[in-house]
């Protein structure tokens, strides 16, 4: 099986740079353009199915491009969505350190957690489409740790992902795998994660 976890578009909140996480920000224009770019880069492979996390910004990501290239839309999966910041959603992001040195922000989903619901959302749209070649539309911060505990790194240590990135992993003998990052191969992405870690690498 081939999956291209998808960041949704641009919301206001990113573009004003604010903490985003479970808060559910709609995409803005810019966004809604970035889905449509992607879909046309995405349109060259053949795909089966798109889903998505059921925050707005993620469905509505996945309502573009499945439209845009003829494919179904299918389910949202809740262990597809983003990471839970607690108090420090809306926080602009050059604050976080200044007020939260240690990340230990009240109500937040931790770390560790994070990447194993994400293989878990994997592992179920596995079983859901066996064998396809599925889209699913995610955030920054999940795919991160996701990709992070597929291949054995530190999440910091993997480079932010813009708005409407694809990154690819495949299903091989019950094991996932990791084929880019970003677009990028993830062979050119080895020497950073196994670089100094960013502790300033979050998104959504």
């Amino acid at each position: 099986m081939l999956l291209a976890l998808i960041r949704h578009g641009q919301t206001d909140w990113n573009l004003a740079l604010l903490m985003q996480g479970r808060t559910d920000i709609p995409l803005n224009d810019a966004g809604r353009e970035q889905a449509l770019v992607a879909a046309s880069a995405l349109a060259t492979e053949p795909w089966d199915a798109v889903v998505s996390s059921p925050l707005v910004r993620a469905r509505e990501t996945a309502e573009i491009i499945a439209t845009s290239i003829g494919v179904p839309l299918g389910g949202a999966y809740d262990e597809l969505v983003e990471q839970d910041f607690g108090v420090a959603e809306g926080t602009p992001v050059a604050e976080l350190d200044l007020r939260w040195p240690l990340r230990d922000f009240e109500g937040k989903e931790p770390d560790h957690e994070v990447g194993p619901r994400g293989i878990r959302a994997l592992d179920r749209i596995a079983r859901d489409h066996a064998g396809g070649r599925v889209l699913a539309v995610a955030h920054g911060t999940l795919i991160r740790h996701t990709l992070a505990a597929i291949s054995g790194h530190d999440a910091r240590r993997y480079p932010r992902l813009d708005n409407a990135s694809s990154s690819m992993v495949r299903l091989t003998d019950a094991t996932w795998g990791v084929l880019t990052v970003g677009g990028v191969d993830v062979a050119d992405v080895l020497p950073a994660l196994d670089g100094p870690v960013d502790p300033a690498r979050l998104a959504g």
